[in-house]
């Protein structure tokens, strides 16, 4: 046990107050303009603002009133979270607090991580704030809870062991009172969870393995006699979206392990690559929906179930949509995770179609070839790249930002799987890029229907950040290489843009300040993926840039 976590942060200064955040605080995100207390801004997780000072017919006015150093090279992929007038600004390094006017520092506290952590750490998500806490997790498996005042620490758990492959990287979110946090290492021979904390006294009240033990529900979806199903991954390394009517918590889940299926025995694998649909009391799984059983193909289940109120077939469903790595789009009943509609919106070629009436994947000689111990191409390698989408409920589209990407891999030697050891069991390598090469979109599409009403190419680098929509018309993204932009709901034409100085792999939010729409965004190249294709283009560098119209 550590004598030390948190080091004592630097407090400007000025007081902050009305810090109590309450239930209903949460729950009415979006209603109060000035605030931004949630993920995506809302418990839905739909990235749309009603918003509308800013719009496509004065955008071109947009000018950064201010930028603050978030001091980390590592990336910037949080949002910031905005309430009475504070923005709480979270990195894999930092916890921030600043002036929403003028963007000075407030306090900062800085991250002290376990002796001997290795790895580069990330922070996805937001800062999570209720009742006058902010929680976080570290990359070293720690789920923590500052004073919004003041930026001191409260309480701090340690929930996984980094020895045995465990790291985390999703922010956690707050249901129904409970405190609901995940962690990542699915390539590392772990066993995926999720756990349920007091946010008041850091007290662990569940934790639901997203693995069933033997004789658990689902179990027999991993080979009898054997272990594979405590080394089988599963991770929950995204955050959920929350119905508070419903009372459940949607959380996606990764992939399988290994990506070879053998070990395996070819099962379904649950409850990887999946949709979790939970009671937040007490982790009971209500229903859920694989989306690819028997992943081989890492491309998961863990972006977040975006939730709308949407007509199908002449009738109003509450549903659920995901943009799935495995390039379908998916819409899921999400009273009783029922399949709705399943739409390729990338290349794919892995499976020809997602069957209505089963749920399933129908495969194509995919997968065959790759058990047989062929090398494959894949597509795509994911869909979009661990990045949020947008919906706008006036127009029923959603916005992503998309991978045109293959994977190629095939299976390697076998080797034993060892608890907390890397042990993907295939080799893999992406393919050669030429200088103009399409390697993604901006994309508009109809989730029923799948059918695109416009899509953007991005050549050169793909795209790595989320997608903010806005009753102004806006879809606001940006850039690996470091644009932050606004384009036209409509047509997708670039109205406005900005260059940070580094690359934009976070989701924009925007708010009011004393009566003012003010729209900020975090930048800093980071996230592996990101790093890999652009580290050699653009610049490390953690910023964050709030902008407003020029008066």
């Amino acid at each position: 046990m550590r004598a030390l976590r948190l080091i004592a942060p630097l407090v400007a200064l000025c007081a902050i107050t009305g810090l109590a955040q309450t239930t209903d605080d949460l729950l009415n995100d979006g209603k109060n303009t000035a605030n931004v207390t949630t993920q995506s801004m809302g418990y839905a997780r739909q990235s749309y603002s009603p918003l509308k000072q800013i719009n496509a017919s004065n955008v071109k006015k947009l000018v950064p009133l201010w930028t603050t150093s978030l001091m980390n090279d590592q990336g910037e992929l949080a949002s910031p979270t905005i309430y009475n007038g504070v923005m709480y600004v979270i990195n894999g390094r930092w916890t921030f607090a600043l002036d929403v006017q003028t963007g000075r520092q407030i306090w900062r506290t800085p991250v002290v991580l376990e002796e001997g952590t290795t790895g580069a750490p990330i922070t996805r998500g937001a800062a999570t704030i209720y009742n006058g806490k902010l929680f976080r997790v570290t990359y070293d498996n720690h789920l923590v809870a500052l004073d919004m005042k003041t930026g001191a620490e409260v309480w701090n758990q340690k929930f996984a062991d980094r020895k045995e492959g465990y790291y985390a990287t999703g922010a956690p979110i707050v249901a129904n009172g409970v405190l609901i946090s995940g962690m990542a290492g699915g390539e590392r021979t772990t066993r995926g969870f999720l756990d349920g904390w007091d946010p008041d006294s850091g007290k662990k009240l569940w934790r639901r393995y997203t693995i069933p033990a033997p004789g658990e529900p689902g179990s027999e979806t991993w080979p009898k006699d054997s272990d594979a199903w405590k080394y089988g991954g599963s991770p929950t390394w995204r955050s959920g979206s929350y119905d508070p009517q419903l009372d459940l918590v949607y959380w996606g889940t990764g992939n399988a392990e290994p990506y070879d299926p053998h070990p395996r025995a070819g099962l379904d694998s649950l409850f990887s690559s999946s949709v979790l649909a939970i009671r937040p009391k007490t982790g009971e799984i209500v229903c859920y929906y694989q989306y690819t059983p028997n992943d081989v193909y890492d491309v998961d289940g863990t972006d977040e179930n975006l939730l709308a109120d949407i007509q199908v077939d002449g009738r109003p469903r509450k549903v659920m949509i995901q943009a799935n790595k495995n390039g379908f789009m998916y819409v899921l009943d999400r009273t009783n995770c029922s399949l709705i509609a399943a739409n390729p919106y990338v290349k794919v070629n892995w499976a020809s179609h997602v069957d209505l009436k089963t749920g399933r994947p129908v495969l194509t000689d995919v997968y065959q070839r790759f058990f047989a111990g062929d090398e494959v191409e894949i597509w795509p390698s994911r869909g979009t790249n661990a990045v949020p989408i947008a919906f706008d409920p006036n127009t029923g589209l959603v916005y992503a930002s998309t991978w045109d990407v293959p994977r190629i891999q095939k299976i390697a030697a076998p080797r034993p799987q060892v608890l907390g050891a890397d042990s993907t069991g295939i080799t893999a390598r992406i393919p050669d890029v030429k200088p103009g090469d399409v390697l993604g979109h901006f994309v508009a599409l109809n989730p029923i229907t799948g059918q695109k009403k416009w899509e953007v190419p991005l050549t050169d680098l793909p795209g790595s950040a989320g997608m903010l929509a806005t009753g102004g018309g806006l879809l606001f993204s940006g850039k690996l290489t470091g644009e932050f932009v606004a384009l036209d709901t409509s047509t997708g034409k670039t109205l406005w843009q900005f260059q940070t100085g580094s690359s934009i792999n976070a989701t924009a939010i925007t708010y009011t300040h004393n009566g003012r729409q003010y729209v900020s965004v975090a930048s800093g190249r980071g996230g592996v993926l990101a790093n890999r294709y652009a580290a050699a283009k653009v610049p490390a560098g953690g910023s964050v840039w709030t902008f407003a119209l020029m008066p």
